[in-house]
């Protein structure tokens, strides 16, 4: 732990929060002279970036991205935007139970009132409507449906208000893309036999994802069964970070758990529970409802700390035991051979039925969510830090390299702008799984954020412009060079909760004032919009000489 707060470590979240609120606040606290010519400068400073990140997005356009059937999207998550905690008839989730415990949220926060999306999607919803998106990413609250699990009764009011959004999204022309699973499952079935370490959570996850197929799937074409199923397992089984909080030495210093064995026990209960859903969607409603069903991954990108033999085969293994960990078994049917190697007897074996399974219930797509790319070292041969992400790898990502960071840093402090990350892992996958279907689930770029700062502070996001126009620009290269890439979806509509860390960062391409949930298009919203709209292209001049950008 003492490592991690080393210049070129990337540290875990809650090392790097006391220092990112105090440069926060040391930015905001400066001498202000004068309300009215501060807003004087910051309208002045606005209509500056506007000119510039608007006459430079030609960079990217739309018309290099397949004009037919392509997604562009928002993304979002139930617990991270409802809010209407109980509302409804909703159950308790192990979120809610743990928001709910002193020191575990920063700033003591929790997703109670979050958005407020329960009571405002109508609004929302018409937000992604003006934006101009054809499809939106958002997850189902397991405990609205099924509030105690398949030891309950199915909840009639969560269906009604999935319904009124499905039904709202359609009428706005707006495909619904549904996660089944994004991290919040019902308390009670961790409490019954200890959620996803059981292969009891097979049974509950058949059940909830076929109650959404009945409710929902006439109008539903896009599922994903799990979201980021290979970062969830790590930050609740292997950190301790996420509920239900089980960790072990040197990874971490829980009351409970085993690093060492428990990560992999739930990692193939998840994949199985997969399998199941898929299955269950296949033999009785693909069919007569003719949607897809797939996984979302968290994907991030690797490049060697050093040219030598051992930072590459570093490379090698983390990615193996980053979203191969997962789709190698449900597209290939076995665990990724490095993990075999280094786990042993520590990592599961499918038996030959889950194995007949896994192969009969191929994916339809693939989704990424690719945010940022790291430099990686190896640690079989060097003495390392414990890595709490990469670390089972036996390696140590950094960030920066003889002085140079990778990337330009975000409000994550983990996360780095590199953009051509974006299409070496396309690529990567491509190659890796022939070419399977894929879309980018999420993309985003976060603003730090604390209680002193207000709306203006956060509107004028031009580092979140550049970042998205970046990464686009190398996605469409990646298309280009063949990579089948249905869609996209940047994170997110809204600033969120985001997790352990509350509301300290913005994704939102709309600002979020979480006291009165006012929401304030910031400048990335525009330019979204105007890139999904096309009128970022160039045009001739009046004259007919030098080619010109809309900058309006």
């Amino acid at each position: 732990m003492e490592n991690a707060t080393t210049k070129n470590y990337i540290p875990f979240p809650e090392l790097e929060f006391a220092e990112s609120e105090k440069s926060s606040n040391s930015k905001t606290a400066r001498g202000r002279p004068g309300m009215a010519s501060e807003a004087a400068a910051r309208l002045l400073l606005l209509l500056s970036a506007h000119q510039l990140f608007f006459s430079c997005a030609s960079a990217v356009d739309r018309s290099q991205f397949p004009s037919s059937n392509f997604l562009f999207g928002t993304s979002t998550s139930a617990y991270q935007i409802e809010g209407g905690y109980l509302e409804g008839n909703k159950g308790t989730s192990n979120w809610d139970v743990y928001t709910h415990k002193q020191g575990t949220i920063r700033g003591g926060s929790n997703g109670d009132t979050a958005a407020d999306h329960y009571h405002r999607y109508m609004e929302d919803i018409e937000l992604m409507h003006s934006l101009g998106v054809n499809s939106y990413r958002f997850s189902i609250a397991w405990t609205r449906i099924l509030p105690r699990g398949r030891f309950g009764d199915v909840n009639p009011d969560g269906v009604a208000f999935y319904n009124a959004i499905i039904d709202a999204l359609w009428q706005k022309g707006i495909q619904p893309f549904v996660t089944i699973f994004h991290y919040d499952i019902p308390h009670e079935l961790d409490e019954r036999y200890g959620g996803w370490l059981s292969p009891e959570i097979q049974k509950d996850f058949g059940y909830f994802a076929e109650v959404c197929f009945k409710m929902f799937g006439d109008r539903v074409k896009f599922w994903t069964t799990i979201n980021e199923p290979n970062l969830l397992t790590k930050f609740s089984y292997m950190d301790g970070w996420y509920p239900p909080c089980r960790c072990s030495k040197p990874f971490g210093n829980c009351a409970f758990g085993n690093s060492s064995i428990e990560p992999y026990i739930v990692a193939h209960n998840m994949i199985l529970s997969h399998a199941n859903a898929v299955s269950i969607y296949r033999n009785n409603y693909q069919g007569k409802q003719g949607g897809q069903i797939g996984i979302t991954v968290s994907a991030r990108w690797y490049e060697p700390f050093r040219n030598t033999t051992v930072d590459l085969l570093a490379v090698q293994r983390a990615i193996s035991f980053n979203a191969p960990w997962f789709l190698d078994p449900i597209i290939l049917g076995d665990y990724p051979p490095e993990m075999r190697q280094m786990l042993g007897a520590n990592l599961p074996n499918f038996t030959s039925k889950e194995k007949r399974k896994l192969q009969a219930t191929k994916l339809d797509f693939i989704g990424l969510n690719h945010y940022t790319t790291v430099y990686l070292k190896d640690c079989i041969f060097s003495p390392c830090a414990v890595d709490p992400i990469d670390g089972d790898a036996r390696v140590v990502s950094l960030a920066e390299r003889d002085g140079v960071l990778i990337g330009e840093p975000t409000g994550t402090p983990y996360f780095y702008d590199v953009p051509h990350g974006m299409e070496k892992v396309v690529m990567h996958y491509k190659q890796r799984y022939n070419n399977t279907p894929t879309y980018i689930t999420e993309n985003g770029y976060a603003q730090a954020s604390n209680h002193s700062m207000a709306a203006n502070d956060f509107i004028n996001d031009a580092g979140r412009i550049h970042y998205i126009r970046g990464y686009l620009t190398f996605l469409a290269s990646a298309i280009r060079k063949g990579a089948d890439i249905r869609g996209y979806f940047v994170w997110s509509l809204l600033d969120d909760f985001e997790w352990t860390s509350g509301y300290t960062q913005r994704y939102g391409l709309y600002h979020v004032d979480f006291k009165t949930q006012k929401r304030t298009p910031k400048l990335s919203a525009g330019w979204y919009r105007k890139f999904l709209k096309g009128s970022l292209l160039t045009r001739k001049s009046r004259n007919g000489s030098q080619p010109q950008h809309y900058t309006a």
